[in-house]
């Protein structure tokens, strides 16, 4: 029973906590329904960043947030946007419905923010491209990446060389996509390139070229650090699946 009271206690401090502070009154329903669970996350999120004043316990305090309200930031772009109609709104959401897979809404920001002296603009011109490929429309994507290497001659974006190489792959142009996808693996920051050229080289029949790059996607593995791999974690497991580990 006396643990049973502290818990009550605790639970009606936090809430309070929350109201005097005036923090998002979500947790006040948090709390209340689900008081373990909720006053842990509370104290992880709301309280411990503030103990401990660290840029660690910032990101923590991000990562919860957004577990517990994943939509708020695509919520605050759609509300940035009522409230102000700017391309720039218009880029910031449709780069969150991008990261939430919405690719057809991505694609209309895109599209409907791409006039005047924005026609051009080789990020709204890369946006569309991304949303475009996310709906698998490879020839689209192909035309956009197209347009902003036309009129943007100085612009460099290794994610926007990637996704060309990926369209042409995907489109079945596959001398084209290999050599792009050569071109990407002499500067590209990550294994990615590397291996999806090695995947296709493998499907072609070229079976010792394919394990030459997975061996070198192990290698730079070995010598990067824990952050590399763990950031390309994907393509570094792939590396060592066709390589035996070795």
């Amino acid at each position: 029973m006396p643990i049973f009271i502290l818990s009550i206690l605790i639970q009606l401090a936090l809430v309070v906590h929350v109201l005097k502070t005036g923090r998002n009154t979500t947790w006040v329903f948090i709390l209340i329904f689900a008081p373990m669970i909720g006053g842990l996350a509370y104290f992880i999120v709301e309280l411990l960043p503030e103990l401990m004043n660290s840029r660690a316990a910032h990101s923590a305090r991000r990562r919860m947030a957004d577990s517990v309200n994943p939509d708020r930031h695509l919520r605050e772009a759609t509300q940035n946007l009522d409230a102000a109609d700017t391309v720039q709104n218009a880029m910031a959401l449709a780069e969150q419905c991008l990261l939430k897979g919405r690719h057809a809404e991505a694609k209309s920001l895109y599209e409907r923010s791409l006039k005047g002296v924005y026609a051009d603009d080789p990020v709204l011109l890369l946006g569309l491209a991304r949303a475009c490929f996310g709906l698998g429309e490879a020839e689209q994507t192909l035309r956009a990446l197209d347009q902003l290497k036309e009129r943007n001659p100085s612009h460099r974006s290794p994610e926007g060389h990637l996704l060309y190489a990926r369209a042409l792959e995907q489109l079945g142009r596959k001398p084209e996509a290999i050599h792009e996808y050569e071109a990407l693996c002499a500067y590209y920051p990550g294994p990615e390139p590397a291996c999806r050229l090695a995947q296709m080289l493998k499907a072609g029949g070229e079976a010792a070229r394919a394990a030459d790059l997975f061996q070198g996607v192990v290698k730079q593995s070995r010598n990067a650090g824990r952050h590399y791999n763990q950031l390309h974690k994907e393509w570094v497991q792939m590396a060592q699946r066709e390589t035996g580990g070795s």
